[in-house]
């Protein structure tokens, strides 16, 4: 009985040792920008002008476009009176909340993650 217990320490040292030899778990992926726009925004905007729009207006090219002006839309009358184009910073904070930028605005999204609003704001600089 003796040399099964022994035998089974020895194989917990044994085990505990190659666990601790093991390479480092890699960093994780940062967040994938079209994934997260497919996962949390395509259900209400489209990133093409030759698809209908949907509850939200189509957001190809929307960085440096003028807020509540994209042609066809019907914004809601607080966004269509907005008077500043889209940048990183503002998307940002629309993206966190966007009745602090525009009260009275239609949007309801909000997203308190700062990685995840990078990453949809990084994908949608890119459809510029």
């Amino acid at each position: 009985m003796r040399a099964v217990v022994l035998g089974l320490c020895t194989a917990m040292v044994l085990v505990t040792r190659v666990a601790d030899a093991q390479m480092p778990l890699p960093a994780a992926k940062p967040p994938d920008g079209a994934t997260l726009f497919k996962q949390q925004c395509a259900v209400c905007h489209t990133t093409s002008l030759s698809e209908p729009a949907r509850q939200g207006p189509p957001l190809v090219k929307v960085v440096g476009r003028p807020a509540g002006k994209t042609e066809g839309f019907k914004y809601s009358e607080a966004l269509s009176k907005a008077d500043f184009a889209w940048d990183e910073p503002r998307l940002d904070a629309w993206l966190s909340n966007p009745q602090a930028v525009i009260p009275g605005v239609t949007m309801v999204y909000r997203q308190a993650k700062p990685e995840t609003r990078t990453a949809i704001i990084t994908y949608l600089k890119e459809l510029n």
